[in-house]
């Protein structure tokens, strides 16, 4: 972004005055929510891993702080195609607007988008995956492509909304196609979601609102005092409360694809592939968006780093020695076995007679150090983390605090130590890391580290 671009208004569900500032942000800072309002101005990620509620939108949480109905903001940012931003918020919510995401898009078009020596980094699509959720009826898709695509699919029985296609082949038309579509819901669900607490910022003038029941006169008196109106209200011939008029025929999916790419953002790059959604919502989207990060998040380290030879396993010791800082003799991870993204790892070390320790420590019995196991286990606890990184070679993780460590059985030459790494909390630079070594099926030594990340020194 060139500048600073501000909107201010009322918050969906929580109805707090909330302001939202757009403010440019360095290379490979990626999408991140700070709260002014609070002391020490903390951040959250724009991440699949913060998220912590999707009944009613998507949001997010990390160390404690929440940020509620992230998807319209970040559907904003996606569509105009900016990978580095810093979202500033006064409150806990972001404004609703007029229910869409136009506001955003204007005001970040008018602040200007800039762009950056860095190339962009795609999640490149090489093959299907697929989400289905057989109780709501729930279908979605991400197929190859060479570009983003997206489809989607919306089926009602109500007559105001039917069944609506819609396919996106670009987002250059996102600002003007997709952006000023508006959210909608039904009558029924407003009241329920008044009654749970919910939609306080909710107003016929920031949401379609469909009726799907019969209105009289006592409902009528009821719904002026729950969206705090004088004016009649009216259930207009298309079925939408005051006969709001629709900005497109097909809003509604055009509204759908707006949260569906809002979503998406929670991935961390943008895609290479088509989308393809029918009847599907935030609980959906995010539960395949963090199916995407399990399958694929892992590729462009191990294709980046992973020689011709490696294809039976994860990396070998040519690409550990890329990503981590250590070498001989405390290089202790010779390969990776198995890498889940941001969830966990496998990984060995061979030890044999001609370790260097084994020259000192108990010579005529060689047993390996317990304090050289768990060095091992945060190296490959480390590699874990740093895997999750844009740029890994350019980070340290420095370990903090080391918390009930047992050591079951001695280690000896020629015995294959398994190190299994979980990953049990990355929120901001808290790490939390769960670390089990084996011999064979024994446990030999286990751990819980608590680790930060921060930027290696260049030379």
């Amino acid at each position: 972004m060139g500048r600073s671009a501000s909107c201010t208004g009322t918050g969906l569900h929580t109805g707090v005055e909330s302001t939202v500032t757009f403010k440019p942000a360095a290379e490979n800072s990626g999408i991140r929510f700070m709260r002014t309002d609070l002391e020490e101005y903390p951040e959250v990620r724009a991440h699949i891993d913060h998220v912590i509620d999707v009944s009613r939108g998507t949001s997010l949480e990390a160390d404690g702080v929440k940020i509620h109905t992230v998807e319209h903001v970040l559907a904003a940012i996606m569509g105009l195609e900016i990978d580095n931003v810093l979202i500033e918020l006064t409150n806990k919510e972001p404004p609703i607007m007029d229910g869409s995401c136009r506001d955003f898009v204007q005001a970040i078009q008018e602040a200007g988008i800039v762009s950056q020596k860095e190339p962009r980094r795609y999640l490149e699509v090489e093959k299907p995956i697929s989400y289905y959720d057989e109780k709501n009826g729930v279908d979605i898709g991400l197929l190859p492509s060479d570009h983003f695509r997206i489809t989607c699919i919306i089926d009602y029985k109500h007559p105001a909304l039917g069944t609506q296609y819609l396919t996106v082949h670009s987002l250059e038309d996102f600002a003007g196609e997709i952006a000023p579509a508006r959210t909608f819901c039904f009558l029924s669900e407003v009241e329920k979601l008044r009654e749970d607490g919910l939609a306080r910022g909710g107003n016929l003038g920031n949401t379609i609102v469909i009726a799907d029941k019969e209105i009289g006169e006592k409902e009528i008196r009821y719904l002026q005092t729950l969206f705090d109106v004088k004016e009649d209200i009216v259930q207009g011939s298309s079925g939408i409360l005051n006969g709001v008029k629709l900005r497109f025929e097909n809003e509604a999916v055009r509204h759908k694809a707006l949260d569906l790419i809002g979503d998406l953002a929670l991935l961390g790059k943008p895609i290479k592939g088509h989308v393809m959604a029918a009847r599907s919502g935030h609980a959906s989207h995010t539960a395949f968006v963090k199916k995407i990060s399990e399958e694929y998040m892992s590729k462009p380290l191990r294709e980046q780093y992973r020689s011709p030879q490696t294809s039976k396993y994860h990396l070998d010791i040519s690409a550990i020695s890329k990503i981590m800082p250590h070498r001989y003799p405390f290089l202790l991870v010779d390969r990776i076995l198995e890498l889940k993204a941001g969830k966990s790892l496998v990984a060995i070390k061979n030890v044999t007679i001609n370790e260097p320790f084994f020259q000192g420590h108990f010579p005529h019995r060689p047993l390996m150090p317990g304090v050289l196991i768990l060095e091992g286990m945060a190296q490959a606890g480390g590699f874990l983390v740093l895997h999750t990184t844009e740029d890994p070679e350019s980070k340290f993780i420095y370990f903090a605090s080391i918390e009930k460590a047992r050591f079951r059985h001695p280690v000896s030459p020629g015995d294959q130590l398994r190190f299994e790494m979980k990953l049990l909390k990355f929120r901001m630079n808290s790490i939390k890391i769960e670390g089990k070594a084996y011999v064979e099926d024994k446990l030999v030594a286990e751990a819980i580290f608590l680790a930060t990340i921060a930027d290696r020194e260049k030379d």
